[in-house]
C-alpha cells in the first residue's frame, strides 16, 4: 500500500470517528437545550395553574380541553410530598388520526379544596422532534461535506507536497550503476526532501565510483593473474616431461602443478562471482535450460560411460528463462559436473523438465552437512583436492541475480537440485 493511501485511510478513519462523536455530542446538546426549554415552559404553566387554583380554589378543564394538556386526578392512598416534581416522556393517542404523539410531561401534586390532586401538564414534542431532526440532518450534511472536502483537499495537498519524493523515487528506479550517466536529483523547497536528495546524491556517486573501481579491479585481476598462472602451468608441464627428474622431484612438481591449476580455477570462480554480483552480464536472452542440460549431458558421454552412469531425460515442456548465454552455460556445467562428481559407479542421473520447473537429480552417498550450507562459498561435501568449493555458490548467485529459485533436497540417496522461476 502506498504511503499516501495509508495516510488518507488513517485520516479518514480518524475523521469519521471524530465527526461521529461530534455529531452525537451535538445532538445530545441540542436535545438537552430543547428539553430544558420545554421544561421551563411546563414550570411556567405550573405556576399559572397554581395561581388559578389559589384564586378560585377549584379547577376546570374547560379552557384546556382542546389541547388536552392538563390532567388533574385526586390522589388515593399514600400522599406524596407536595414539592415532588417529575419530568417524563409519554405518548398520547391523537383523537383525529389515531397516531401516538410524543409529549413531555410534568407531574406534581397540588391541594385543591383540601384534597391532594396529582396534576399532569403535558406539552407536545412534535415540533421539538422535527426541529431536532432538521438540525441533525443539516449537521450530518454539513459534517459530511466538510469531511469529503477535507479528504479531497488532503489528497490534493499531499500529492503536491510529495511530488518531489515521487520524482526522486522515479529517478532512483531508472538509475543504473553500470551506466556512465550519473544520478542527478533536484533540490526541492521542502527541507526534508532536499536533505534526502543530497544524501542520496552522495550515496549514488559513491556507489557508482565503487562500482567502477571494483569492475576495473576484476577486469585487471582477470587479465593480470591469468597470465602468470598460465606461464607457471606451462613451465611446470615442461618440467614434468623432463626424463632426468627423480621420482621425488616429479612428485613435488606435480603438487606444484595441481596447486597452480587450483589457484587458476579459484581465481576464475571468484572473478565470475564478482561479475555476477555486479551485474556485469547484461545480454540476457531466452534460454531453454532443459535443452542445454540435455546437450551438456550428451557431450559428457565419455565421462558418463567411464563412471558407468545412466542418464534418463524427461522433457515435457521447455524450461525457458532469461539469462546471459555465458552464465547459462556456467550454471549447466556446474550442475552436470556436480551430478557426475558426487555420483557412484553404476549410478544414474535424472533430468525432469516442465514449463515451471527443472529438476536434475543423481544418486550418491548420504549428505553429511546442512543442505543450505552446500551453497556457501568454499563449502565442499567431499574432501577432493580437485574442487574449490565455488560451483554451487555460482549456481545460487546466478539464480538470485536473475529471478531463479534454486533448492536442494536429498531423499534416500537421491540428490535433487530444483530450479523454479521466482514470481515477482
Amino acid at each position: 500500500m502506498k504511503l499516501l493511501a495509508k495516510t488518507n485511510r488513517i485520516y479518514l478513519t480518524f475523521s469519521l470517528v471524530i465527526y461521529l462523536l461530534t455529531a452525537i455530542a451535538f445532538y445530545q446538546i441540542i436535545r438537552l437545550v430543547i428539553y430544558d426549554e420545554v421544561e421551563n415552559r411546563l414550570r411556567v404553566e405550573r405556576r399559572d395553574f397554581e395561581a388559578y387554583v389559589r384564586a378560585h380554589n377549584a379547577w376546570s378543564n374547560i379552557p384546556y380541553f382542546v389541547e388536552n394538556k392538563i390532567n388533574v386526578t385526586p390522589v388515593r392512598g399514600e400522599v406524596p410530598p407536595i414539592s415532588l416534581e417529575i419530568f417524563t416522556d409519554t405518548l398520547i393517542l391523537n383523537r383525529y388520526d389515531d397516531e401516538l404523539i410524543p409529549f413531555r410531561q410534568l407531574t406534581f401534586y397540588e391541594s385543591i379544596q383540601g384534597k391532594i390532586h396529582r396534576v399532569e401538564i403535558r406539552k407536545s414534542l412534535i415540533q421539538t422532534y422535527r426541529l431536532i431532526e432538521v438540525i441533525t440532518v443539516a449537521m450530518l450534511l454539513f459534517l459530511g461535506l466538510l469531511l469529503v472536502g477535507n479528504f479531497w483537499f488532503q489528497g490534493k495537498l499531499s500529492g503536491r507536497l510529495w511530488l518531489p519524493f515521487y520524482d526522486t523515487l522515479s529517478r532512483l528506479k531508472r538509475f543504473d550503476l553500470s551506466s556512465v550517466t550519473a544520478l542527478t536529483l533536484d533540490k526541492p523547497e521542502i527541507t526534508e526532501f532536499r536533505e534526502l536528495n543530497d544524501a542520496l546524491q552522495k550515496m549514488a556517486d559513491k556507489m557508482q565510483q565503487d562500482y567502477r573501481s571494483l569492475k576495473e579491479f576484476t577486469e585487471n585481476a582477470s587479465h593480470e593473474m591469468q597470465t602468470p598462472l598460465a606461464l607457471i602451468n606451462a613451465t611446470v608441464e615442461q618440467l614434468i616431461q623432463n626424463e632426468q627428474l627423480t621420482e621425488t622431484q616429479t612428485h613435488w612438481i606435480e603438487r606444484i602443478y595441481q596447486a597452480s591449476r587450483r589457484i587458476s580455477r579459484l581465481n576464475q570462480g571468484l572473478l565470475l562471482l564478482a561479475k555476477i554480483e555486479n551485474r556485469q552480464f547484461s545480454d540476457s536472452q531466452p534460454v531453454d535450460l532443459s535443452a542445454l542440460l540435455s546437450e551438456k549431458l550428451s557431450d559428457m558421454d565419455e565421462v558418463l560411460s567411464f563412471k558407468q552412469l545412466s542418464v534418463n531425460v524427461q522433457r515435457t515442456e521447455p524450461f525457458e528463462v532469461q539469462l546471459p548465454v555465458s552464465l547459462a552455460d556456467s550454471l549447466v556445467m556446474n550442475l552436470v559436473n556436480n551430478a557426475i562428481k558426487h555420483n557412484h559407479p553404476h549410478g544414474r542421473i535424472d533430468l525432469v523438465s516442465t514449463k515451471d520447473q527443472l529438476c536434475l537429480s543423481n544418486t550418491g552417498g548420504p549428505l553429511t552437512s546442512s543442505p543450505e550450507r552446500l551453497f556457501e562459498r568454499f563449502k565442499k561435501e567431499s574432501a577432493g583436492t580437485d574442487s574449490v568449493g565455488l560451483g554451487l555458490s555460482i549456481i545460487r548467485q546466478i539464480g538470485d541475480s536473475y529471478g531463479l529459485s534454486i533448492s536442494y533436497q536429498e531423499t534416500a540417496g537421491i540428490h535433487c537440485f530444483r530450479i523454479t522461476k521466482v514470481v515477482s
